[in-house]
């Protein structure tokens, strides 16, 4: 059971009510509760889910709606009144449907936030079509450079659903939130993965501009056409990564592994020398294991990680130092971000069944002991 009076972090005090969808949604609720914010999910009523494993839905507290009955409509625009943040994720028109879009529920509480998590946005051509990370990154060219250069290759979805959706989100409805304070003004968050993604691509637009990413994929300085920023196979099977971008850091980086006086290491920026400077790395790196590689390279200036799974970098000594792994009931997870130094942030608790605290939440939310008997017996609650 998650005690929303002794949540910790920066957005204590702050109240959000989730109408629960998927991923990227989600993910941005799961934020501010770590943040501190008390974040109630409204599920439908025998929904399954919750318990440790569902980690997108840690730290909040859950209240079952039937969103098909006025009286749980009338219910949730109570709740709203009180609240600071809405956060919905399903396409275009279907809040509306529901009867709680952006007019009604604006007008229950003008200073409500009200927070739309889409790919495509909530108008243009594509707005009412299904679609995934995969197929929103592809749209704003970000896929376009990921991968070989004989196809792009499907990252994880943190591109889009997490990065250019779940953030900009985050993003979005606290600086509406802080407009809303200072006014008493809320409105409306609509926060695309198309627009955040092709946000996140300005560094590509720079490079592009001024002409150093003009190549095919795969040719480019980030995207592994540059053989000191790529990815090199062990003499174990397993992978190193090395990135010295800055003359200096290539420099103690050909030092180290022995090759200063290598012909093809003479000129870092000249691409005619890097099929060359590449088969050369290709060669050294499978020479040793990635243990030994770390314990040459790791902690210098040369630029240097091990490729690790989620398993190992839990236990590699630098994310254990900085605890950036927590364990919610013997279930291994990210922890809290970013850090605070007076506020602290915390995983507030693992992900709640449906509908497991619905009395709690209507009570403390401001509703008398009838109504939440009037509202069970209804089956607008459950």
């Amino acid at each position: 059971m998650i005690d929303s009076k002794k949540a910790q972090g920066p957005l204590h005090g702050v109240k959000v009510v989730e109408f629960v969808g998927l991923g990227p949604a989600p993910f941005c609720a799961m934020l501010l509760s770590d943040l501190g914010a008390d974040v109630i999910r409204v599920d439908r009523p025998g929904a399954g889910g919750g318990g440790p494993a569902e980690v997108l839905a840690r730290g909040r507290r859950s209240i079952g709606v039937n969103l098909k009955k006025q009286g749980s409509v009338e219910a949730c625009l109570k709740l709203l009144k009180s609240a600071d943040i809405l956060l919905e994720g399903y396409r275009p028109g279907v809040m509306e449907r529901l009867g709680l879009g952006p007019d009604v529920c604006l007008k229950a509480n003008p200073a409500l936030v009200y927070g739309r998590m889409t790919g495509w946005g909530q108008h243009g051509p594509l707005a009412h079509a299904a679609g995934h990370d995969l197929n929103y990154i592809a749209l704003t060219g970000a896929l376009d450079g990921i991968g070989p250069k004989e196809r792009p290759v499907p990252p994880l979805n943190v591109v889009g659903d997490f990065g250019g959706g779940s953030l900009y989100l985050a993003v979005g409805v606290l600086a509406a939130l802080n407009h809303a304070r200072s006014t008493g003004e809320g409105q409306v968050v609509d926060a695309a993965i198309v627009d955040g993604t092709t946000h996140l691509m300005a560094a590509v637009h720079q490079l592009s501009a001024i002409g150093m990413w003009n190549q095919p994929r795969g040719q480019n300085l980030l995207d592994g056409g540059a053989p000191f920023y790529d990815c090199y196979e062990c003499a174990d099977g397993k992978f190193v990564s090395i990135a010295p971008l800055e003359g200096e850091f290539f420099s103690l980086l050909i030092d180290k592994l022995g090759l200063k006086d290598h012909p093809a290491m003479q000129a870092q920026y000249d691409g005619s020398t890097w099929p060359a400077m590449r088969e050369t790395f290709e060669e050294t790196f499978k020479s040793r294991s990635q243990t030994e590689w770390c314990e040459l390279l790791e902690g210098s200036d040369v630029c240097f990680a091990p490729v690790l799974n989620t398993e190992e970098a839990a236990k590699h000594p630098h994310m254990q130092a900085r605890n950036a792994f927590t364990e919610v009931d013997g279930v291994t997870q990210s922890a809290a971000a970013p850090r605070f130094s007076r506020t602290p942030s915390a995983v507030q608790g693992p992900a709640p069944a449906p509908g497991a605290d619905s009395d709690e939440i209507l009570s403390d939310w401001g509703f008398e002991a009838a109504e939440i008997d009037a509202l069970k017996a209804d089956g607008n609650i459950s």
